[in-house]
Protein backbone atom coordinates (compact mmCIF):
# COMPACT_ATOMS: atom_id res chain seq x y z
CA UNK A 1 0.00 0.00 0.00
CA UNK A 2 1.02 3.63 -0.40
CA UNK A 3 -0.11 6.47 1.79
CA UNK A 4 1.04 8.97 -0.33
CA UNK A 5 -1.44 7.61 -3.16
CA UNK A 6 -4.21 7.10 -0.61
CA UNK A 7 -4.51 10.50 0.56
CA UNK A 8 -3.80 11.87 -3.29
CA UNK A 9 -7.07 9.93 -3.97
CA UNK A 10 -8.54 11.07 -1.05
CA UNK A 11 -8.27 14.52 -1.66
CA UNK A 12 -9.22 14.08 -4.99
CA UNK A 13 -13.29 12.45 -3.91
CA UNK A 14 -13.22 15.63 -1.52
CA UNK A 15 -12.94 17.64 -4.19
CA UNK A 16 -15.45 15.62 -6.87
CA UNK A 17 -17.63 15.58 -3.66
CA UNK A 18 -17.37 19.10 -2.58
CA UNK A 19 -18.53 20.22 -6.43
CA UNK A 20 -21.52 16.91 -6.70
CA UNK A 21 -22.93 18.21 -3.26
CA UNK A 22 -24.35 20.97 -4.96
CA UNK A 23 -25.87 19.98 -7.98
CA UNK A 24 -29.08 18.83 -6.77
CA UNK A 25 -30.01 22.50 -5.56
CA UNK A 26 -28.65 23.93 -8.44
CA UNK A 27 -30.74 21.82 -10.71
CA UNK A 28 -34.22 22.45 -8.73
CA UNK A 29 -33.19 26.20 -10.02
CA UNK A 30 -33.26 25.42 -13.21
CA UNK A 31 -34.98 24.57 -16.20
CA UNK A 32 -34.98 22.89 -19.48
CA UNK A 33 -31.76 22.18 -21.28
CA UNK A 34 -29.43 23.33 -17.92
CA UNK A 35 -31.20 21.60 -15.60
CA UNK A 36 -30.78 18.77 -18.65
CA UNK A 37 -26.43 19.97 -18.38
CA UNK A 38 -26.19 20.06 -14.80
CA UNK A 39 -27.68 16.31 -14.41
CA UNK A 40 -25.21 15.15 -17.62
CA UNK A 41 -22.22 16.84 -15.14
CA UNK A 42 -23.60 15.02 -12.33
CA UNK A 43 -23.56 11.68 -13.28
CA UNK A 44 -19.56 12.27 -15.19
CA UNK A 45 -18.53 13.66 -11.59
CA UNK A 46 -19.95 10.60 -9.15
CA UNK A 47 -18.69 8.26 -12.39
CA UNK A 48 -15.56 9.56 -11.79
CA UNK A 49 -16.39 9.94 -7.72
CA UNK A 50 -16.60 5.81 -7.99
CA UNK A 51 -13.62 5.42 -10.08
CA UNK A 52 -11.88 7.59 -7.36
CA UNK A 53 -13.46 5.46 -4.51
CA UNK A 54 -12.87 1.78 -6.18
CA UNK A 55 -8.73 3.20 -6.26
CA UNK A 56 -9.08 3.80 -2.68
CA UNK A 57 -10.26 0.51 -2.22
CA UNK A 58 -7.16 -1.35 -4.05
CA UNK A 59 -5.08 0.81 -2.28
CA UNK A 60 -6.19 -0.80 0.82
CA UNK A 61 -5.62 -4.50 0.44
CA UNK A 62 -1.74 -4.55 1.74
CA UNK A 63 -2.56 -1.76 4.32
CA UNK A 64 -2.55 -2.91 7.94
CA UNK A 65 -6.14 -3.93 9.37
CA UNK A 66 -5.53 -1.11 11.95
CA UNK A 67 -6.03 1.49 8.97
CA UNK A 68 -7.87 -0.59 6.92
CA UNK A 69 -10.82 -1.33 8.78
CA UNK A 70 -11.55 2.33 9.65
CA UNK A 71 -11.15 3.62 5.97
CA UNK A 72 -13.12 0.68 4.48
CA UNK A 73 -16.09 1.96 6.73
CA UNK A 74 -15.42 5.65 5.71
CA UNK A 75 -15.51 3.96 1.67
CA UNK A 76 -18.88 2.65 2.06
CA UNK A 77 -20.66 6.11 3.83
CA UNK A 78 -19.19 7.67 0.58
CA UNK A 79 -20.96 5.57 -1.60
CA UNK A 80 -24.09 6.05 0.94
CA UNK A 81 -23.75 9.63 0.46
CA UNK A 82 -23.26 9.78 -3.08
CA UNK A 83 -26.57 7.73 -3.44
CA UNK A 84 -28.49 9.95 -1.81
CA UNK A 85 -27.36 12.90 -4.12
CA UNK A 86 -28.41 10.73 -6.16
CA UNK A 87 -31.16 10.16 -5.59
CA UNK A 88 -31.69 14.28 -4.36
CA UNK A 89 -30.96 15.40 -8.22
CA UNK A 90 -33.17 13.11 -9.86
CA UNK A 91 -36.59 14.02 -7.59
CA UNK A 92 -35.04 17.54 -8.42
CA UNK A 93 -35.05 17.33 -12.30
CA UNK A 94 -38.24 16.14 -12.09
CA UNK A 95 -40.59 18.85 -12.62
CA UNK A 96 -43.97 18.98 -9.82
CA UNK A 97 -43.49 15.87 -8.15
CA UNK A 98 -46.83 14.91 -9.28
CA UNK A 99 -46.81 13.65 -12.60
CA UNK A 100 -46.91 9.93 -12.60
CA UNK A 101 -44.34 9.18 -14.96
CA UNK A 102 -42.12 11.30 -13.11
CA UNK A 103 -42.49 9.40 -9.72
CA UNK A 104 -42.22 6.22 -11.91
CA UNK A 105 -38.62 7.63 -13.06
CA UNK A 106 -37.82 8.46 -9.10
CA UNK A 107 -38.76 5.17 -8.01
CA UNK A 108 -36.23 3.47 -10.16
CA UNK A 109 -33.59 5.51 -9.85
CA UNK A 110 -34.14 5.28 -6.36
CA UNK A 111 -34.27 1.75 -6.69
CA UNK A 112 -31.08 1.47 -8.03
CA UNK A 113 -29.24 3.50 -6.49
CA UNK A 114 -30.52 1.32 -3.01
CA UNK A 115 -29.46 -1.49 -5.18
CA UNK A 116 -25.89 0.12 -6.36
CA UNK A 117 -25.17 0.99 -2.96
CA UNK A 118 -26.06 -2.40 -1.70
CA UNK A 119 -23.79 -3.94 -4.22
CA UNK A 120 -20.97 -2.12 -3.40
CA UNK A 121 -21.36 -2.57 0.36
CA UNK A 122 -21.02 -6.13 -0.05
CA UNK A 123 -18.23 -6.25 -2.45
CA UNK A 124 -16.37 -4.07 0.22
CA UNK A 125 -17.25 -6.29 2.65
CA UNK A 126 -16.31 -9.59 0.44
CA UNK A 127 -12.83 -7.84 -0.16
CA UNK A 128 -11.82 -7.56 3.62
CA UNK A 129 -13.22 -10.98 4.28
CA UNK A 130 -11.27 -12.52 1.41
CA UNK A 131 -8.43 -10.67 2.48
CA UNK A 132 -8.75 -11.51 5.71
CA UNK A 133 -9.17 -14.99 5.09
CA UNK A 134 -5.76 -14.99 2.59
CA UNK A 135 -4.10 -13.72 6.04
CA UNK A 136 -5.35 -16.00 7.60
CA UNK A 137 -4.21 -19.11 5.43
CA UNK A 138 -0.92 -17.56 5.53
CA UNK A 139 -0.72 -17.10 9.36
CA UNK A 140 -1.97 -21.25 9.45
CA UNK A 141 0.71 -22.01 7.36
CA UNK A 142 3.69 -20.74 9.18
CA UNK A 143 2.37 -22.50 11.74
CA UNK A 144 2.67 -25.68 10.12
CA UNK A 145 5.73 -24.86 9.09
CA UNK A 146 7.24 -24.19 12.21
CA UNK A 147 5.64 -26.79 13.89
CA UNK A 148 6.86 -29.06 11.32
CA UNK A 149 10.84 -27.67 12.05
CA UNK A 150 10.29 -27.72 15.48
CA UNK A 151 9.20 -31.32 15.18
CA UNK A 152 12.39 -32.46 13.03
CA UNK A 153 14.80 -30.10 15.72
CA UNK A 154 13.06 -32.78 18.21
CA UNK A 155 13.23 -35.87 15.89
CA UNK A 156 17.33 -34.98 15.30
CA UNK A 157 18.38 -34.57 19.37
CA UNK A 158 16.52 -37.60 20.07
CA UNK A 159 18.86 -39.58 17.61
CA UNK A 160 22.07 -37.87 18.88
CA UNK A 161 20.60 -38.59 22.55
CA UNK A 162 20.31 -42.11 21.09
CA UNK A 163 23.71 -42.11 19.48
CA UNK A 164 25.32 -41.16 22.32
CA UNK A 165 23.81 -43.33 24.62
CA UNK A 166 25.13 -46.87 22.45
CA UNK A 167 28.91 -44.87 22.84
CA UNK A 168 28.37 -44.92 26.62
CA UNK A 169 27.26 -48.45 26.66
CA UNK A 170 29.90 -49.49 23.98
CA UNK A 171 32.72 -47.92 26.10
CA UNK A 172 31.00 -49.52 29.31
CA UNK A 173 30.88 -52.76 28.03
CA UNK A 174 34.78 -52.39 26.57
CA UNK A 175 35.59 -51.75 30.32
CA UNK A 176 33.95 -54.11 31.45
CA UNK A 177 35.45 -56.33 29.38
CA UNK A 178 38.98 -55.15 30.16
CA UNK A 179 38.65 -55.53 33.82
CA UNK A 180 37.42 -59.06 33.60
CA UNK A 181 39.97 -60.34 31.48
CA UNK A 182 42.70 -58.24 33.67
CA UNK A 183 41.67 -59.77 37.09
CA UNK A 184 43.31 -63.00 37.61
CA UNK A 185 46.39 -61.09 36.19
CA UNK A 186 45.50 -58.49 39.36
CA UNK A 187 45.29 -61.20 41.63
CA UNK A 188 48.17 -63.00 40.81
CA UNK A 189 50.20 -59.62 41.01
CA UNK A 190 48.98 -58.89 44.49
CA UNK A 191 49.40 -62.28 45.88
CA UNK A 192 53.50 -62.02 44.35
CA UNK A 193 53.18 -58.16 45.98
CA UNK A 194 52.26 -59.80 49.49
CA UNK A 195 55.19 -62.94 49.27
CA UNK A 196 57.60 -60.78 48.74
CA UNK A 197 56.25 -58.00 51.55
CA UNK A 198 56.90 -61.18 53.86
CA UNK A 199 60.12 -61.82 52.61
CA UNK A 200 60.96 -58.50 53.29
CA UNK A 201 59.76 -58.29 56.85
CA UNK A 202 61.50 -62.07 57.21
CA UNK A 203 64.43 -60.70 55.75
CA UNK A 204 64.33 -57.84 58.14
CA UNK A 205 63.80 -59.47 61.27
CA UNK A 206 66.33 -61.92 60.86
CA UNK A 207 68.85 -59.09 60.17
CA UNK A 208 67.62 -57.86 63.29
CA UNK A 209 68.05 -60.60 65.16
CA UNK A 210 72.11 -60.69 64.02
CA UNK A 211 72.36 -57.02 64.84
CA UNK A 212 71.03 -57.58 68.79
CA UNK A 213 73.27 -61.01 69.01
CA UNK A 214 76.03 -59.17 67.82
CA UNK A 215 75.56 -56.47 69.81
CA UNK A 216 75.14 -58.35 72.72
CA UNK A 217 78.69 -60.29 71.85
CA UNK A 218 79.83 -57.18 71.57
CA UNK A 219 78.89 -56.16 74.87
CA UNK A 220 80.19 -59.09 76.91
CA UNK A 221 83.51 -59.34 75.45
CA UNK A 222 83.95 -55.52 76.42
CA UNK A 223 82.70 -56.46 80.25
CA UNK A 224 85.05 -59.34 79.79
CA UNK A 225 88.06 -57.83 78.88
CA UNK A 226 87.48 -54.67 81.17
CA UNK A 227 86.02 -56.71 84.51
CA UNK A 228 87.69 -60.22 84.46
CA UNK A 229 91.08 -60.05 82.09
CA UNK A 230 93.62 -58.68 84.26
Amino acid sequence: MSTEEFEKLHEMYRSLYEEVKLMPERAQRCQGEERKRIVRDFDECVSEAEEVLQGMEQELFGAPSSFRTPMSTKIRLYRRDLAKLQREIRLSATPGFSSHIGDGRQGIYANQNDQSTHLQSQRALLIQGTESLNNASKSIERSQRIAAETDQIGTDIIEELGEQREQLDRTRDRVRERYLDQRPLLLLLNKQIINCTSKILVTNKLLLSVIIIMELAILAGVVYLKFFRK
